[in-house]
């Protein structure tokens, strides 16, 4: 191959858009270390908390999808969250193979605690109120579109 040989340049890591996607996603994530860490969560368990805090009851199914996580992911996370008191898993009626969850007290206490962290996160982002909702959409759109493909 030679020197001057370009056809390989779209190989490059610095011409990838998975790659900083990728590298963000982990530093978001250890971003949010220190302040789950005060409420003893994990980031996949403040999810799952983020969801019922908006919905109050949910399925296990509903819950996979929202938070695009197979059911091996999330099984221990439930189970985690349920023994600390802040959800509830009861088995449907119509489909013991679905389980409905439920915020408890202690689960919606949690959330005052925690209503401080998004914020926080925007704020170490150092993106302008605009930047951050193009790279929300930009982010949303892209994941909606490589779904549709599956």
């Amino acid at each position: 191959m030679a020197k001057n040989d370009h056809s390989y340049d779209i190989l490059k890591l610095d011409n990838q858009v998975c790659f900083p996607l990728y590298a963000c996603s982990k530093e978001l994530v250890r971003q949010y270390t220190p302040y789950l860490k005060e409420l003893n969560l994990t980031y996949t368990q403040y999810i799952v908390m983020m969801v019922l805090w908006e919905r109050e009851t949910v399925s296990s199914r509903e819950l996979a999808e929202c938070l695009h996580l197979d059911y091996g992911t999330l099984t221990p996370v439930l189970k985690r969250l349920d023994q600390a008191g802040y959800l509830t898993r009861e088995r449907a009626e119509n489909d013991e193979r679905q389980l409905t969850l439920t915020l408890t007290e202690t689960g919606r206490e949690l959330k005052d605690k925690a209503k401080a962290i998004p914020e926080a996160i925007a704020k170490c982002m150092g993106l302008t109120m605009e930047e951050f909702g193009v790279l929300y959409t930009l982010t949303y759109k892209a994941l909606k579109n490589m779904e549709e493909k599956q």
